[in-house]
């Protein structure tokens, strides 16, 4: 038993060994224009990684990120400084391979895997590789049933299953950090898998501090790729938050995936074409932002019958509040919902300042009874017809019995408003939303819309 044993051993060891290359290539670098580094003499191809070594030793990682004739286009890692002509540039064998487990669960990583918290490198970690084969769309399992989330305007108002996508979108200081704190602590996910990419470094302390906080932070995993890192850094990033989800949805569980933001992972991919000489498209977005950005939501999703789900919110940055960016405009049309936060309902300290009539979740129907369709469809009817007389009403020019929906609509709006509102660390079960829609119903009467 023994022999077999060893003999295994010396066969693994011998088919290692054969992997090593005898002799060692390496090219040269030859130009640094801006983010991009040029080298030559190199066997390389897109995608592959290499080590950039200055004279005195000190090595960078970068990958390439395109190829003229024999030059090719290499993007670091980190920012990277004291490099000259001729210093070597080493290709790396392999794909590379990352470690997940449960033990990164309450700890911060940056975008290649390496703890950032201070805290040691976790021993008891599994290996798995940067590119996870992809799923036949007709093999995924049908998104039928519900996914928690413990805020009541979602749960009852726009109805999230699980292994669906949904963009937040929002502008600047609405509150979308605050909501996905809220969806992270609250989640009846088993497992939650934050991507923070491109977002200024101090609200990375501040977000996992006071939005996620230690009740959150337990069963989550959190990937920080800050502003100030490399455009590669920021893409790796996003790529390592899918690929963990992944690796806990193969497992059968179900992953809450949490990524802010689907703005900045674009911005990155501009910054790196722009650099190689890709030509801009709309507004400065050149085309392959708009053919990756697909590529990375399709990640996500229900896996195959015997797996988990991985259920995602984006945040997408309006800027200026105009939901017509050409990012926004993109990522609606191939997500599976969208949340629409309003600034004028954040100023009027409704939080979360969803605005209820501007969001929809597409898979609704097929999670939820008709009978709660129905609820929720008058609801938001009687919410539009509101706001949209509010200025009539609050001038005095309406006259009460002139329109009975109106009337109904007066009399319910501060109950809808009070439901939809949510405190930032209350926690609303499924039963209890449920329990609160059917009082608003009761409240109704027998009005018929």
């Amino acid at each position: 038993m023994r022999d077999k044993e060893l003999t295994q051993r010396l066969a693994k060891v011998y088919q290692s060994l054969s992997k090593i290359p005898l002799v060692r290539v390496y090219g040269r670098l030859s130009r640094i224009v801006g983010l991009t580094f040029e080298a030559t003499g190199c066997d390389l191809a897109t995608g592959d990684r290499c080590c950039i070594e200055r004279q005195d030793g000190f090595r960078i990682e970068a990958e390439v990120v395109g190829f003229h004739k024999e030059t090719f286009y290499l993007m670091p890692l980190i920012h990277a400084q004291g490099f000259r002509p001729g210093d070597k540039v080493i290709p790396m064998v392999g794909e590379g391979v990352i470690s997940v487990g449960d033990a990164l669960l309450g700890r911060v990583i940056n975008g290649l895997g390496v703890p950032i918290d201070g805290k040691p490198i976790p021993a008891s970690c599994d290996s798995i590789t940067w590119h996870a084969p992809t799923i036949n769309p007709l093999s995924r399992k049908p998104i039928d049933q519900q996914l928690e989330v413990g805020v009541r305007a979602i749960d009852g108002m726009l109805s999230v299953g699980c292994g669906q996508r949904i963009g937040m979108f929002a502008g600047s200081g609405v509150g979308k950090s605050v909501l996905l704190g809220m969806l992270a602590r609250n989640t009846r996910a088993d497992v939650v898998i934050v991507g923070l990419i491109g977002e200024r470094g101090r609200e990375v302390r501040e977000f996992i501090e006071h939005s996620l906080g230690e009740i959150g932070l337990k069963k989550a995993t959190v990937i920080a790729a800050p502003a100030d890192d490399s455009p590669v850094m920021r893409l790796r990033a996003a790529e390592l938050t899918h690929r963990m989800a992944e690796y806990y949805r193969d497992q059968g569980k179900d992953v809450l995936l949490l990524m802010d933001s689907l703005t900045r992972y674009a911005m990155a991919q501009r910054e790196i074409a722009l650099a190689v000489g890709e030509p801009p498209a709309t507004k400065g977005y050149p085309p392959s932002v708009f053919s990756l950005l697909p590529k990375l939501v399709e990640r996500a999703g229900n896996g195959l019958e015997n797996q988990g789900s991985i259920t995602a919110f984006y945040t997408v940055l309006a800027e200026g509040d105009d939901q017509q960016d050409p990012i926004a405009d993109a990522t609606r049309a191939i997500l599976d919902g969208h949340i629409v936060l309003d600034r004028e309902l954040a100023e009027a300290g409704h939080y979360p300042a969803i605005q209820l009539g501007q969001s929809i979740s597409r898979v609704m129907p097929q999670i939820v009874s008709e009978e709660n369709l129905r609820q929720v469809y008058f609801y938001k009817s009687l919410y539009a017809r509101y706001q949209q007389s509010a200025d009539l009403v609050a001038m005095g020019g309406y006259q009460e019995g002139a329109d009975p929906k109106l009337d109904l609509a007066i009399k319910m709006y501060d109950e809808i408003r009070q439901f939809l509102c949510q405190g930032m660390f209350e926690i609303s079960s499924l039963e209890q939303t449920k329990l609160r829609m059917n009082e608003l119903h009761t409240k109704c009467g027998d009005f018929n819309a």
